[in-house]
């Protein structure tokens, strides 16, 4: 008599399904998983110092350079001569940081007076220059 077999035939159709092989790949993947857990889980516990995260933004004073059509020199709306202009460079060019220079001419001004104004801000020590202009009302 065989075990297992609805009947008594031998050339009949066995309908059970051989469950070894899957007990095999069963056991297989047990012992990966029992091995790579100790893996996963190894840490080493470390106690480290917690810092605040917080940009130092210090945003650069802006001068406000203008100068007019007969060649006046105004600092920040403040009318300055030619050694009163110089030290002030020289003293916004030791600050830290730097302040930013906007330069700003009328149209009529002569370009030996911006390129004067330029050349004593760049002997000074001033870097950071920029040129302000007003958009015209013609397109």
């Amino acid at each position: 008599m065989s075990m297992g077999s609805l009947s008594d035939a031998d050339d009949d159709f066995n309908p059970e399904i051989n469950t070894t092989p899957l007990v095999d790949v069963m056991l297989v993947l047990l012992i990966i998983f029992i091995m790579t857990i100790p893996v996963m889980n190894h840490s080493v516990k470390i106690d480290l110092p917690r810092a605040a995260n917080q940009p130092n933004e210090v945003k650069p004073q802006t001068i406000n350079l203008s100068i007019d059509a007969e060649g006046k020199v105004y600092w920040n709306s403040e009318l300055l001569d030619e050694s009163q202009l110089q030290s002030r460079i020289a003293d916004a060019a030791k600050t830290t940081p730097q302040p930013e220079l906007h330069l700003r001419a009328e149209r009529t001004t002569q370009y030996e007076k911006v390129a004067q104004v330029m050349a004593a801000a760049q002997s000074g020590g001033l870097s950071k220059m920029g040129f302000v202009t007003e958009a015209s009302g013609k397109k």
